[in-house]
C-alpha cells in the first residue's frame, strides 16, 4: 500500500503544503510516501527567475521553493510534479525530459512516465491552446514576452509520445482537465461554485481535447488535475456498452461450454447433468474506470490537498525509477523533436505499430 498526497495548484507555497502534510502525519499517526503536485509549481530559484514567470506582475512572488533548491530545507516526503501555466519556464525547460529540481523533488518533464513503489505514473505539463498545438518548440532562452507563455502550451508531439504507451498506467497527472470529464461528476455542484463555467459545460468546451484523447486511449486508474481552482471528482467508465433487450453483444471468436447447471440462492452451483454442448458465448466486456480528481490551489482552508491509499506490490521500493517502456518511446521518437516553429509530420497510427 502506497499512501500518496495529491495537491492542486502549488503557486510556490511549498512551506504551507509541507506543514499540512506534517500535521496530517502527526495527527493521524501515518506516513505519507509520496506527494503529487498538479502544476503551477513555480520552481523559482532567485529573483532573476521571476522575469520568466508567466503571471501578472502583482502575483509575482519568490515563494519558498528556493529554500529547498539551496538545501536549507528538505521535503517531508518525496515529491513529483508537472508544470502548469504559471511557471518560471526558463528552469523547467532545462529539464525537458524530466529531472530533479531539488533534493527529493522530481519534475516529470514536458511529458513523462516514472515508477514509484510499484505505481506507474504518467504526466503531461502545460495547458492546451490550439494556436501552438501543431508547432515545434520554437521558444528560446531567456523566456520573455510571448515565449514565456507559449512554452507551456501542450504540443502534439508530446501527445503523440504518450499515445504510444501500451502498458497499464496507475496514475496520470495533468494541469488542465480532460474535455468532457465534468459530465461524469456532480456538475451542478461545480456550477454552484464556478457559475462562469456554465457556457463551457453547455458547449462541451471545458477542458483539454488532447487530454480527453489520452484519457480514452490510456485508461489510467486515476487521473489527477488542478487549474480550475476547485474540488471536483468524477468517474469515467471506458467502453461503456448499451445493450437493448433485443440484442446481445457476442464475440464470434469465443465458445461457451453449456452445462445443465443452476445456481441456488446461496450462489452454489448444482449440476443436474454432465452433458454439455458447444455454442457461442455472450461476451461480457470488462468494465474499466478512471477515477478523476481535481483539487484547489493552496489558499486558506480550501480543498487543496487529499490523501489516498493505493494498493501496490509491497516488494517494490519507495523510490523513483525510470520506466523502461517510456525510455524506449523517447529513444524511438527522439528524431521527431522540433526546435523550430514547424513540427515535421508525425507518423501515422499504422506506422507506430510496427
Amino acid at each position: 500500500m502506497v499512501r500518496i498526497a495529491v495537491q492542486g495548484c502549488c503557486h510556490g507555497e511549498l512551506d504551507k503544503i509541507f506543514t499540512a502534510i506534517k500535521h496530517i502525519q502527526k495527527k493521524e499517526n501515518v506516513s505519507i510516501d509520496l506527494l503529487i503536485i498538479c502544476g503551477d509549481f513555480q520552481s523559482i530559484r532567485n529573483t532573476a527567475d521571476l522575469e520568466s514567470l508567466a503571471c501578472p506582475e502583482k502575483y509575482r512572488s519568490l515563494g519558498t521553493f528556493h529554500h529547498y533548491y539551496n538545501k536549507l530545507k528538505k521535503p517531508p516526503c518525496p515529491v513529483v510534479f508537472i508544470g502548469g501555466n504559471h511557471e518560471a519556464s526558463n528552469y523547467l525547460w532545462e529539464l525537458y525530459h524530466g529531472g530533479w529540481v531539488a533534493s527529493d523533488i522530481y519534475f516529470m518533464g514536458f511529458a513523462g512516465v516514472i515508477n514509484f513503489g510499484g505505481l506507474r505514473i504518467a504526466g503531461l505539463s502545460g495547458i492546451y491552446k490550439q494556436l501552438h498545438y501543431d508547432c515545434g518548440h520554437f521558444e528560446s532562452q531567456p523566456m520573455v514576452g510571448d515565449d514565456m507563455r507559449s512554452i507551456y502550451h501542450v504540443r502534439k508531439f508530446n501527445i503523440f509520445r504518450l499515445a504510444q504507451i501500451k502498458e497499464p498506467l496507475d496514475i496520470f497527472i495533468s494541469h488542465d482537465w480532460p474535455r468532457g470529464i465534468a459530465n461524469h461528476g456532480n456538475h451542478e455542484k461545480l456550477l454552484s461554485t464556478k457559475s462562469f463555467l456554465a457556457e463551457e459545460l453547455r458547449t462541451n468546451t471545458l477542458g483539454s481535447i488532447p487530454n480527453e484523447f489520452l484519457l480514452k486511449r490510456l485508461k489510467p486508474t486515476y487521473w489527477f488535475a488542478a487549474h480550475m481552482h476547485v474540488l471536483f471528482a468524477a468517474i469515467y467508465e471506458h467502453n461503456k456498452v448499451e445493450v437493448s433487450s433485443k440484442a446481445v453483444t457476442k464475440n464470434p471468436d469465443e465458445i461457451e461450454i453449456e452445462s445443465d447447471e443452476e445456481i441456488d440462492e446461496n450462489g452454489t452451483e448444482n449440476q443436474k447433468k454432465k452433458e454439455s454442448v458447444v455454442k457461442e458465448e455472450k461476451a461480457t466486456p470488462m468494465r474499466k474506470f478512471t477515477k478523476f480528481l481535481a483539487l484547489d490551489k493552496c489558499v486558506g482552508d480550501r480543498s487543496y490537498l487529499q490523501i489516498i491509499d493505493l494498493p501496490t506490490d509491497a516488494s517494490e521500493p519507495y523510490k523513483f525509477e525510470y520506466d523502461r517502456e517510456w525510455l524506449s518511446i523517447m529513444k524511438a521518437t527522439n528524431s521527431l523533436i522540433s526546435f523550430e516553429r514547424r513540427q515535421p509530420p508525425l507518423p501515422e497510427e499504422a506506422e507506430t505499430q510496427k
